[in-house]
């Protein structure tokens, strides 16, 4: 893919974190393709792996939304910077962050994400701290 196309593809890609389509998302992975995020160091593999996660991570962040800023090609692929909104509770984050994206053609077959979760991880717990507080 040219420059323009890795753009578009990322594009795609991560429009598709956006909402509760776990299986949407799924279809840019390749069947053994392999996923590192910063609460999966040692990373998931494959289609079923990935896909329960997915799953799981969808349902809590199915308000958050994706776009690139920049989509730097490599041999293998991409590496993209990205920025996200991410709504939770009263407030809204906006973090950016880099993944390493290497492809099959357009099939994603390594997606390392790298960003600071130190803010999000914050406000997760401030939100079920007021919800514990509510509930009392």
């Amino acid at each position: 893919m040219n420059k323009d196309e890795l753009f578009q593809f990322c594009t795609d890609w991560l429009a598709a974190w956006t909402g509760n389509n776990p299986e949407v998302l799924l279809k840019f992975y390749h069947s053994d393709a392999l996923y590192i995020d910063p609460a999966n160091r040692d990373g998931l593999k494959g289609h079923k792996e990935i896909g329960r996660y997915f799953e799981r991570l969808l349902d809590v962040y199915h308000d958050w939304a994706w776009k690139p800023i920049e989509v730097f090609p490599i041999a293998t692929g991409a590496i993209v910077k990205w920025e996200c909104t991410i709504p939770v509770g009263q407030e809204t984050l906006h973090e950016i962050g880099l993944d390493i994206v290497e492809l099959e053609g357009k099939k994603i077959t390594r997606n390392e994400v790298y960003f600071d979760r130190t803010r999000l991880v914050a406000a997760v717990e401030k939100k079920r701290r007021d919800r514990r507080l509510i509930n009392l």
